[in-house]
């Protein structure tokens, strides 16, 4: 199986026409040499301008502005973990630039049957599985465009988005 990673991974970022979608199951992914300064920082309780995020953010707002959807949803236990907390904070930012990231608790993923997999839907039409190491380090995208396989997961993703709530929502249920 061939699997998309690097330069050629990030441009699935900008070679759709209408949406995606990300399923994140995950309690925390390993951090990209930019984003352990900031954990830190958050940990810490200390300022952060979020200047890392920069770059996210404004592919977010370009996105946005020609009619294009991103959205997500992260399945997360209670109590959140600090890396939880962490992308939530983050999120914060990245929500009013256009990344319309909902949450579902993982008690309520597992009994909608959601799989445990991680993974991206462009346009409805092409689904970048995504294959991780057990120690949650990003190893790539297996494509797949078998239509019965989209469907699939065109169905999960409607499921989970129809029962995942906006951050703040999510928050104020009590963690």
């Amino acid at each position: 199986m061939d699997l998309v990673s690097g330069d050629d991974f990030v441009r699935l970022f900008s070679s759709f026409d209408r949406s995606a979608f990300r399923l994140e199951t995950r309690e925390r992914y390993h951090l990209a040499k930019d984003e352990e300064e900031p954990l830190r920082r958050f940990l810490s309780g200390e300022p952060n301008d979020m200047a890392w995020m920069s770059e996210w953010f404004d592919l977010m707002r370009d996105h946005a502005a020609h009619g294009r959807t991103f959205q997500r949803v992260r399945v997360v236990s209670r109590p959140f973990s600090d890396y939880t907390r962490f992308s939530m904070a983050v999120a914060r930012h990245s929500i009013p630039a256009g990344d319309q990231i909902h949450y579902l608790d993982r008690v309520e993923a597992d009994r909608l049957g959601l799989p445990q997999s991680d993974w991206w839907l462009f346009d409805d039409k092409r689904l970048a599985l995504l294959h991780l190491t057990s120690d949650d380090v990003l190893l790539g995208a297996e494509i797949i465009t078998d239509s019965a396989t989209v469907e699939q997961h065109r169905r999960l993703r409607d499921l989970a988005w129809g029962h995942a709530v906006p951050l703040e929502e999510f928050v104020a249920t009590g963690a």
